[in-house]
């Protein structure tokens, strides 16, 4: 008897969906929601496009290296677009989330919990490769940065962005267990994001800024991100000028490979399912 009813149980388990199937499930409604929510879609697609616009028509000059500022400043916003993404997207969002109650009702089904993360990576890396788009098609359209013309630079331009975006992705879904409510988690992010901007090479130039800057940006992903991207789609010439007189491209790996470990053991000692409240 024990054996018939067991049958249907088992093939029923056979039919239910794996984490995976579950996951890209998933990313695909955090896509639909990411679309109808209009704070996350403005800021995280448009806002980048609005400052290079911005900055593009206000200031002018030459970095250096047969270099515009311009050309400059656009490889350092795709660096940032990253950052928006995987880090600010998430740190603001899971909050929010965990707070509403999502998570919890969430953990009370039969979904496995890396179902949720794997939506949550889906979403970023559809964002992030559409952010990215349209800032390469506007930087090409209007200032005049050229696309990689050899197959090393885009391989080099996949790994950069690849390894960037994991990083900024598990250090914000790390980051977001620091808010004890949603409200609070723009407050505590935004600030963050904007700092590591100005002191990794994003706004200025960075060999420009203090010693003390290039130290502390140095310890963050962001500066080795758009350092790396700086070797995709500026002159080989414009590599004198950095800090090392080279892009370093093996110590950017270094560095990024480490943030995501680092990240990946965060989320692990880290995330919750509920408010500290």
């Amino acid at each position: 008897m024990s054996t018939v009813v067991d049958q249907p149980v088992a093939r029923a388990a056979r039919r239910r969906p794996g984490a995976l199937s579950l996951g890209l499930s998933r990313g695909a409604l955090e896509l639909k929601q990411f679309a109808r929510t209009r704070p996350y879609l403005i800021f995280t697609l448009l806002f980048p496009v609005l400052i290079v616009l911005i900055f593009g028509a206000a200031f002018h000059g030459d970095a250096g290296g047969g270099v515009s500022w311009t050309q400059y400043f656009v490889t350092g916003m795709i660096a940032s677009g990253l950052l928006a993404t995987g880090f600010q997207n998430l740190a603001i969002q899971i909050p929010i989330e965990r707070s509403r109650g999502v998570l919890k009702r969430l953990v009370g089904t039969p979904m496995p919990r890396s179902a949720y993360f794997i939506g949550k990576i889906v979403m970023v890396l559809v964002v992030s490769a559409i952010s990215t788009a349209i800032l390469l098609a506007m930087a090409v359209a209007f200032y005049g940065l050229a696309l990689p013309d050899t197959a090393t630079k885009w391989f080099t331009f996949a790994w950069v962005s690849l390894l960037g975006v994991t990083a900024c992705t598990l250090l914000g879904i790390a980051y977001s267990s620091l808010a004890r409510t949603g409200r609070a988690a723009p407050s505590m992010t935004t600030p963050v994001a904007l700092v590591l901007q100005f002191i990794s090479g994003v706004f200025f130039v960075y060999t420009g800024l203090p010693g003390w800057m290039q130290q502390i940006a140095a310890f963050f992903p962001l500066k080795w991100i758009a350092q790396g991207l700086r070797s995709v789609f500026l002159p080989e010439e414009f590599a004198a000028r950095e800090v090392a007189h080279s892009w370093e491209l093996g110590r950017v790996a270094l560095v990024l490979a480490a943030w995501c470990v680092a990240g990946l053991i965060l989320c692990l000692l880290t995330f919750r399912w509920t408010d500290k409240d």
